[in-house]
């Protein structure tokens, strides 16, 4: 597969339109539905459905989308990478963020790095820690910001000074926000938006200790975010950590007690040659902690 036919084929599973993908590469549309059918054939499936005034992708073709879209990203990655100049650092480093107070302490440390290295940009993919871990292992990432708990065996790390506090996201009418602290036995039988991974779950159970069975879980997410606006529409409370910022005017966070904190880590894979940018920025992060 060559890499210039992989764009073709993004380009034309984005648009669902072999004219409109066609005047956009530049080309003309025979050339284009011969390459999409030279791809078929080279990969044996079928990648689109056809009709008279549109073309969608098949299973086969979603998968090829997401593998190209990495790929296409990765190659583009590596020549940024080899084009840097000698007498000055420059390039991408790429960074898998969960969402945790420490990267306020990232943020500083990217702000410094940038002053003294202007050419070096930045690139932050916010997800979950499995999400980051995966592009990690793939190569997309340079480095990730994971909160714990986490399986950290595969990588090296630096524990970041940060801790973040465990509470609930919840209304201002209701009578969860009245409390100045949040017990296990508050939150029993109450409607509860809860983190979907299970070493976090797991932590949790712990606290909530012989309330855990009374829990009754309304949904699961990963991004907070999206968290907030349920509670917001009243789905439920959400359990999450402080990230310092305001959500909505409606909103209010109410810490655990027992205080819960929970420890975060930016991570890098084992015994893999790094990117002298990456691993100039990783020294930096050692020496501020």
């Amino acid at each position: 597969m060559e890499f210039r036919v992989l764009k073709y084929f993004l380009v034309v599973a984005r648009e669902e339109n072999i004219t409109k993908a066609a005047a956009l590469l530049h080309i003309t549309q025979p050339t284009l539905s011969r390459q999409l059918m030279q791809l078929e054939e080279e990969l044996g499936v079928k990648l689109f459905h056809r009709s008279r005034h549109s073309i969608i992708l098949t299973e086969d073709g979603m998968l090829l989308k997401r593998r190209a879209q990495e790929m296409i990203l990765l190659s583009d990655k590596t020549v940024r990478e080899l084009s840097h100049k000698e007498d000055m650092l420059s390039g991408e480093i790429a960074i898998g963020c969960g969402e945790t107070k420490s990267m306020v302490f990232l943020s500083e440390q990217i702000r410094d790095f940038q002053q003294k290295y202007p050419l070096v940009q930045f690139s932050i993919h916010s997800a979950i820690a499995d999400d980051i871990k995966e592009r990690i292992e793939k190569g997309i990432l340079d480095m990730g910001l994971l909160a714990e708990p986490v399986d950290i065996s595969k990588y090296e790390f630096a524990r970041m000074p940060y801790k973040e506090q465990w509470g609930i996201l919840t209304r201002r009418d209701s009578e969860l926000a009245l409390k100045k602290h949040i017990r296990p036995e508050d939150l029993a039988d109450v409607p509860l938006l809860m983190v979907k991974r299970d070493l976090v779950k797991n932590e949790l159970s712990s606290w909530f200790g012989e309330y855990y069975e009374r829990l009754h879980i309304s949904a699961t997410y990963n991004l907070i975010i999206n968290a907030a606006a349920m509670v917001r529409g009243g789905v439920g409370t959400a359990l999450c950590f402080d990230l310092g910022i305001k959500y909505h005017d409606d909103l209010c966070f109410v810490p655990l007690m027992p205080v819960l904190e929970t420890g975060s880590v930016l991570v890098w894979k084992k015994n893999q040659a790094m990117n002298k940018i990456s691993a100039h920025f990783i020294q930096t992060i050692k020496n501020a902690i």
